[in-house]
């Protein structure tokens, strides 16, 4: 099994993370950000990476701590759990439609992190989670799995179909890009002879 659990504490959070890559897609999501949660249960149903999220932040002063913390705690699980990448599709894509919004978002487990995040919202606030937060959750997701990320919202008005539609979309890439290819499963995808 390809799972992998991570403990990040520092005096702004306390953040534990179990991922396992061959899951069903089973998840238990816990940040004190209610949308926040919402968004990340979808990227683990919809990626069948069973999720196991517990973070405890300084809400009291933003959500910027929690919302880092557990970006980067979940992106070093994957990473983790990926150990040598032998096997993976590596590469994978998504068109991610949700109602009047089209998200566009592309993966590369290269061991190279790097975030592209075109989308953008109208609204500073979704529930209680400031929506200039989810930049920086797929920046610091990224750069803890070792992925490079491409998001791009093509098109949309509801800021809620939106957001979702970018976790949805990551999900569905991470889906495929993390499955062990048949063809090559015991190599690992790169002329380098590593990742």
């Amino acid at each position: 099994m390809r799972t992998a659990t991570v403990s990040r504490k520092t005096s702004e959070t306390s953040v534990d993370v179990t991922v396992n890559l061959d899951g069903t897609g089973n998840y238990a999501i816990s940040t004190g950000i209610g949308f926040f949660d919402h968004m990340l249960e979808q990227l683990s149903r919809h990626s069948l990476i069973d999720m196991d999220v517990k973070t405890v932040g300084d809400l009291h002063i933003d959500q910027h701590h929690t919302v880092e913390d557990t970006g980067l705690a979940i992106g070093e699980a994957i990473a983790k759990a990926l150990a040598d990448k032998k096997g993976i599709r590596r590469y994978a894509d998504a068109l991610s439609p949700m109602d009047e919004t089209l998200t566009r978002v592309a993966v590369d487990i290269s061991g190279r992190p790097y975030c592209v995040f075109k989308t953008v919202f109208s609204q500073k606030r979704l529930g209680e989670m400031d929506t200039e937060m989810f930049e920086h959750w797929f920046q610091s997701f990224s750069q803890n799995a070792g992925i490079t990320l491409h998001v791009e919202t093509l098109y949309g008005d509801n800021n809620h179909h939106i957001a979702e539609s970018c976790f949805k979309g990551l999900a569905r890439a991470l889906r495929e890009a993390v499955e062990i290819d048949p063809r090559k499963a015991d190599v690992i995808p790169s002329t380098k002879g590593t990742l």
